[in-house]
């Protein structure tokens, strides 16, 4: 089992900067990549960024050049780094672990909000 802890999430003005922290404990030798997704009232969950265990990452095309994800390994901790938002960032974002075997564990959840 793996627990999530999500923070960071809040009100902030197009052009602005956020940076989302989710911290992962118990079982976590077993994490292979930790992400972010999000949830726009009314659509689809939508991937925003990953990480996996040798450091490599992806983004989201709406997201690129605006978005940074990284990892402290010693904290268990990954952050995303969030510049330049627009009005359409805003959404409840998620924290996901997937762990070998094909566990995946999600956070609660953090609501950021970008006003124009």
């Amino acid at each position: 089992q793996v627990q999530i802890v999500e923070s960071g999430g809040g009100l902030v003005q197009a052009g602005g900067s956020l940076r989302l922290s989710c911290a992962a404990s118990g079982d976590t030798v077993s994490i292979a990549a930790m992400g972010w997704s999000r949830i726009v009232p009314g659509k689809q969950r939508e991937f925003v960024a990953v990480i996996v265990s040798d450091g490599g990452t992806d983004y989201a095309e709406s997201v690129k050049g605006r978005f940074t994800i990284s990892r402290d390994n010693s904290k268990n901790t990954v952050y995303l780094q969030m510049n330049s938002l627009k009005p359409e960032d805003t959404a409840v974002y998620y924290c996901k672990v997937a762990a070998r075997g094909g566990w995946e564990y999600w956070g609660q959840g953090t609501q950021v909000t970008v006003s124009s």
